[in-house]
């Protein structure tokens, strides 16, 4: 990246942060849960799914479903019907139990406290396993990229990139360290709230006050 574009990224992006701060001072997933696990599983249902949608699943199942070993000795027929309504529900379902007998089985029934440790569940990518650092463990070693953050990133020109790995290493670069836990919430409440994806009229909207010609710029959703 060229010296002057790096520099003018860096500057909107810290802009755009200092704005989520205070808009969004806590962050916290709009998933409910009541166990650490249940929230991994939320997170994992979650994936191209609204949290509204997952909540409503969840909200019956996690009556049936506490601890890793519930979830580890659920019946994969029973266990997809019970998530069918939501998208790409038998390979959740799969990878729901089988991350459940490896939590039970070499975590002792605790849900890693890693980066590198949860992404060898199943189904647990970068993106997740930050999400839930963050969210359980208040500990944020990384950005996570989720739709939300993807489409931000590129309105607002904060990368070249299209991979959502790719972006998260894009802004990990151009933020300091102590403000990446504010950035996935922030945008993700942002975007669900106050600036949805479907082009409209945004001009007066606060972020793209910081930056007008994210108005015009309207990336193509993720294949």
């Amino acid at each position: 990246m060229k010296g002057g574009k790096e520099k003018a990224r860096r500057v909107r992006a810290r802009r755009i942060v200092a704005y989520l701060k205070r808009a969004y001072p806590v962050p916290k997933s709009e998933l409910k849960y009541k166990t650490p696990f249940q929230f991994v599983v939320a997170v994992m249902l979650s994936a191209q799914c609204t949290d509204k949608v997952v909540n409503r699943v969840t909200e019956p199942l996690f009556k049936k479903y506490k601890k890793p070993s519930c979830f580890a000795d659920a019946k994969p027929q029973v266990f997809e019907k019970e998530i069918s309504s939501i998208p790409f529900f038998r390979n959740k379902a799969k990878h729901v139990i089988a991350a459940a007998r490896i939590v039970s089985r070499d975590f002792q029934g605790r849900v890693p406290q890693g980066a590198k440790e949860l992404q060898t569940l199943p189904g647990v990518g970068y993106k997740t396993a930050h999400v839930i650092l963050g969210e359980l463990h208040d500990s944020w070693e990384g950005i996570p990229t989720d739709t939300h953050v993807r489409r931000f990133a590129l309105r607002f020109d904060l990368t070249d990139n299209t991979d959502l790995t790719k972006i998260s290493k894009d802004l990990e670069h151009l933020i300091p360290k102590k403000d990446w836990k504010y950035v996935n919430n922030g945008l993700v409440l942002y975007g669900r709230y106050v600036c949805k994806a479907n082009p409209h009229d945004c001009a007066t909207h606060p972020l793209t006050k910081l930056w007008p010609p994210a108005a015009n710029r309207w990336p193509k959703a993720r294949a």
